[in-house]
């Protein structure tokens, strides 16, 4: 049998100091994240009002911003910025945005809980089923992902505001919002009627929890 050679005490010492090295390293790594996160927070306090305390909107046609994609978030706050996208409230308030506090805010609002489905029984669930049809035969779920949870620079669905995505549909559909990127959306629905956006938009908005 070849024996297994034992730590010195020096060698145990060293690694009891390697592991206190390491956990200090780690809290302060935690520390400032948890400082990083502060800061945004402060940066995003200008999107409370309309957006929510915790990313979840209570205003009339204003999106839920909580757990949306970090890459969405940022380009949107991007288009903003530069115009492409236009309105008369986030315009000026992106303006003075720099890229750093663009990272910040996309980071802060991507890590937020997303929103809950409403309490108690859907009021139309015909029309959810309605809805479902239609985002599956539009394949929406090609690019929102599965469960329309969203990915990268493309926007989360799933419990979004039911009045919001109506109002953005109707938006891309009619030329008053324009696509990033490859700008897929104002093709994907300009052959939908006003009740396919409406179904869409309350199925999506009350969909099973993914």
């Amino acid at each position: 049998m070849i024996p297994v050679p034992r730590p010195s005490r020096r060698a145990g010492s060293c690694f009891r100091t390697a592991r206190l090295l390491l956990c200090a390293t780690l809290a302060q790594a935690g520390l400032a994240h948890a400082l990083d996160m502060e800061a945004a927070r402060v940066k995003a306090q200008v999107c409370f009002t309309c957006h929510g305390e915790q990313g979840i909107s209570s205003q009339d046609n204003t999106p839920s911003l909580a757990g949306q994609p970090d890459a969405f978030l940022q380009w949107q706050l991007v288009y903003f910025r530069s115009k492409t996208r236009k309105s008369e409230i986030m315009g000026p308030i992106a303006a003075g945005l720099k890229d750093a506090d663009i990272r910040e805010l996309g980071s802060y609002f991507a890590a937020l809980p997303p929103p809950k489905r409403p309490d108690g029984p859907d009021p139309d669930p015909q029309l959810a089923t309605l809805g479902a049809k239609v985002a599956q035969a539009n394949r929406c779920y090609v690019c929102h992902n599965e469960n329309y949870l969203g990915q990268q620079a493309v926007a989360r669905l799933a419990l979004q505001r039911e009045d919001y995505l109506y109002k953005a549909l109707k938006d891309f559909r009619e030329g008053r919002r324009t696509g990033g990127g490859v700008a897929a959306m104002p093709d994907a629905v300009y052959k939908l009627s006003d009740d396919d956006m409406k179904s869409s938009a309350h199925f999506l908005s009350r969909m099973p929890q993914p």
